[in-house]
């Protein structure tokens, strides 16, 4: 690591695939802001990871669905580690049912923190960004928000608001140094994946052309890609990680 590492907030970075986003940042040479909402302990955990393989990380609980908490933990990041070079809005909720079923406070919760919250993050921290002449924004999307799914109005919304949003940042700020892209993984194995029936694991994997489902180192890397200078001039790309269970 050098003495000046880029340093790098990954929200929702306690579990899944934001850890592995943090951890393997990490391991590229970044400082982390391991990101929480309530997982405290699990973050600290990840915390514990980094720094006993030689990194510098840092825990910060923040409810990024809250957009005067998303300008606070930049800003609470940025006074610790002195800059910010690298987002990943991964940071996301799902409140599942069908449309017509579906409250208007789980399409509100469901937008403030998959969405809004990138919007505000990216906001607070594009500031840094502009100043220093250098930034990487990386959004988690979904392959969700290329083909829809039922009972996830809300969820593909926001998934494809992200992609929207990627575009839009994307053309705003690439003449400054700074680009923004996402990811939009498809089945990744999870703790919600291990729990699948064997009929319905089956039946998500004959729609994946690799057989398998994906591991979020995976995306972990791709994310690491986004995020490097070897990346600096794909700017407003959505890369879809899912075996080509959705090809384009």
């Amino acid at each position: 690591m050098t003495d000046t590492p880029r340093v790098a907030l990954v929200t929702g970075s306690s579990r899944g695939l934001g850890r592995a986003a943090a951890l393997r940042l990490a391991r590229d040479g970044h400082a982390l802001a391991v990101h929480y909402a309530r997982g405290e302990a699990a973050a600290a955990e990840v915390v514990a990871a980094i720094v006993d393989a030689g990194g510098r990380a840092e825990t910060f609980g923040a409810d990024v669905a809250n957009p005067d908490a998303c300008a606070d933990l930049v800003q609470r990041v940025t006074a610790t580690f002195g800059r910010l070079d690298v987002l990943v809005n991964n940071a996301g909720v799902t409140r599942d049912t069908l449309a017509l079923r579906m409250k208007r406070e789980d399409w509100d919760a469901v937008i403030a923190t998959d969405l809004s919250s990138a919007f505000h993050l990216s906001k607070a921290a594009l500031r840094g960004m502009l100043r220093a002449g250098w930034g990487r924004i990386v959004n988690v999307s979904s392959v969700v928000a290329l083909m829809g799914n039922v009972g996830q109005a809300n969820y593909v919304a926001a998934k494809a608001g992200l992609i929207g949003l990627t575009k839009a940042l994307a053309r705003e700020y690439a003449g400054k140094g700074v680009t923004v892209n996402a990811v939009a993984p498809g089945f990744i194995e999870s703790d919600m994946t291990a729990a699948l029936a064997d009929e319905l694991r089956d039946a998500y994997l004959a729609q994946i052309p690799a057989r398998r489902f994906g591991r979020p180192e995976e995306v972990a890397a791709a994310i690491a890609y986004l995020a490097s200078d070897d990346a600096a001039y794909v700017n407003g790309q959505t890369l879809t990680i899912d075996g080509g269970m959705v090809m384009a």
